[in-house]
């Protein structure tokens, strides 16, 4: 829970640059008490729904309106991803085995490409919503993968 939450709140307003003042869900906040690669001093954030049906997500700052980054779960786009996960990185957060944790990747658009971070993913214990992020050692994959080529501007304008 992050500092200065009232017991039994439900919900906080947080500001945004993106979208200014929203209101999130108690159960959508992380908190990665090492923070995240760059940024070690930002260690709360919360995980916003892009879409009903989307497959990404903000990770707002919590106290840091102008930081966030789109995440998405990489087995949406690679089903076969996967990860060896040491049993300390587990014990950080509070897992003893990989039941109830999550994997996000840190997303970023290069050009017209979404690209994916899946050399440092960030592993989510699900129920207490602690999390931390990984560098892994073995290099199968990388920081920029290839998810998807976004579409052009203008092309359905010109095409119809």
């Amino acid at each position: 829970m992050p500092p200065g939450r009232r017991p039994g709140a439900e919900d906080m307003v947080i500001e945004t640059s993106r979208f200014g003042g929203i209101e999130v869900d108690d159960q959508r906040f992380l908190n990665f008490p090492r923070g995240i690669l760059g940024f070690p001093d930002d260690r709360e954030f919360a995980l916003i729904q892009t879409g009903e049906n989307s497959a990404f997500y903000w990770m707002q700052a919590v106290h840091r309106p102008e930081l966030a980054f789109v995440v998405c779960d990489p087995r949406m786009f690679l089903p076969d991803y996967q990860i060896a996960i040491k049993p300390e990185d587990l014990t950080q957060i509070g897992l003893s085995d990989t039941v109830g944790s999550q994997v996000f990747v840190i997303v970023n658009k290069v050009g017209e490409t979404l690209t994916a971070n899946l050399q440092g993913p960030l592993l989510i214990n699900v129920a207490t919503r602690v999390g931390k992020q990984l560098v892994l050692s073995e290099k199968k994959y990388t920081t920029r993968h290839e998810l998807m080529k976004l579409p052009q501007r203008g092309v359905m304008a010109r095409t119809a």
